[in-house]
């Protein structure tokens, strides 16, 4: 790697994934979701890992897709498909490891980075906390597994407006929908984390993990094939002219 767009420490039983582009805002590129897939194989395989943290560095957690980058928007059908179906895979990761999953989020939380909060297990949230889902704006798609997991836990009718109006969405709202386990001030939201995950470490493990695959069972086949149908979509999205006009629209606006 030329530049350590995701780091990995291991602290204890715990092991900690920080997106690495506080520049940019951790945003996302073909190359940052590579080395984020990488890093979660890397805790899920490991034995001695029994709980991953999931942050951002700098003053946000995931600003969606860097639109100023064009290796993903400009780039042949075979890498597109090949990008968004490493996308996909990071929910996989996340949703159907062994692994209990804690997100330490504060700031933007955008798109994909929205996305990924509703992948892990437990949302703690700094009071900075906001998001939104700008896809359809951008000509593009969900993905994430989202057109699941958002109409199960907000409800067809707001998971619609979400969607497709891009409305903003705060750290409180998170909490009262239940997306967030805690909200607490920015400055404590990395030690509040890493003290959620030791408390899940300090159970029977056998116990959580057996317990985690059971909570998603009811819906894993469901998950899968949306899975399967928003990689499809964003494909043929990314492959549409007008979309690429949308998207050199919108980069020179994006957020800084």
């Amino acid at each position: 790697m030329t530049q350590d767009l995701v780091l990995f420490e291991q602290r204890g039983s715990v092991a900690v994934v920080t997106l690495n582009r506080p520049e940019r805002l951790n945003a996302i590129t073909p190359a940052l979701v590579d080395q984020l897939c990488e890093s979660i194989q890397f805790a899920q395989a490991d034995p001695g890992v029994r709980a991953l943290v999931f942050t951002g560095a700098g003053s946000s957690f995931c600003a969606g897709d860097d639109l100023r980058d064009t290796t993903a928007h400009n780039a042949p059908a075979a890498q597109q498909q090949r990008f968004v179906e490493q996308l996909q895979q990071i929910t996989r990761l996340l949703m159907f490891g062994r692994l209990p999953v804690v997100a330490a989020v504060r700031g933007w939380a955008v798109g994909g980075g929205l996305e990924w909060l509703f992948n892990a297990d437990f949302v703690i949230a700094g009071s900075s906390t906001r998001g939104f889902f700008p896809e359809m704006g951008l000509g593009l798609f969900p993905t994430g597994g989202i057109t699941v997991l958002l109409p199960r836990i907000v409800g067809d009718a707001r998971a619609r407006s979400l969607l497709i109006t891009g409305e903003r969405i705060s750290a409180d709202q998170l909490l009262a929908w239940g997306v967030a386990t805690e909200v607490v001030a920015d400055q404590d939201v990395l030690n509040r984390t890493l003290a959620f995950a030791e408390s899940i470490v300090s159970l029977p493990q056998a116990r959580v993990e057996a317990l985690l695959s059971a909570l998603r069972a009811p819906y894993a086949d469901e998950l899968e094939q949306a899975l399967q149908r928003e990689a499809q979509a964003t494909i043929e999205a990314l492959c549409d002219p007008g979309t690429a006009a949308r998207l050199a629209a919108a980069a020179p606006g994006k957020s800084d």
